[in-house]
């Protein structure tokens, strides 16, 4: 048995950009779940933070990527949070401006509506 495995090539993976490693346009994402929003991501946290006290419920990246991380990080953390539904995006001329999506507006306040 050790034979056989010595007699096979060596297992390698794609090299990165190449039609192997592309994902599959087929396969839908993955959604982020419930269970990946009980543990959210610290900075994550601040951004959407940022966003939804902004003075006029928008704000533009420009004004929010101060929370410690690289330019790129911030991108990719805005990223997953459109991607999850909880904020919206608008190009204006070469800045974005993000606001918090009104479904998630809405229901943070039923959740917080004590008449109930």
């Amino acid at each position: 048995m050790r034979q056989e495995a010595e007699d096979r090539p060596p297992r390698r993976r794609p090299a990165a950009g190449s039609p192997a490693s592309a994902p599959d346009p087929g396969k839908p994402r993955r959604p982020t779940t419930r269970a990946s929003l009980r543990r959210p991501d610290p900075v994550r946290l601040r951004l959407f933070s940022k966003i939804a006290s902004h003075p006029g419920g928008e704000a533009c990246v420009c004004d929010i990527q101060d929370v410690g991380v690289s330019q790129s990080t911030v991108s990719h953390h805005l990223k997953k949070l459109r991607e999850a539904g909880l904020l919206t995006s608008e190009r204006r001329g070469t800045w974005v401006y993000y606001t918090v999506a009104p479904s998630v507006v809405a229901g943070m306040s039923a959740m917080l509506d004590l008449k109930r």
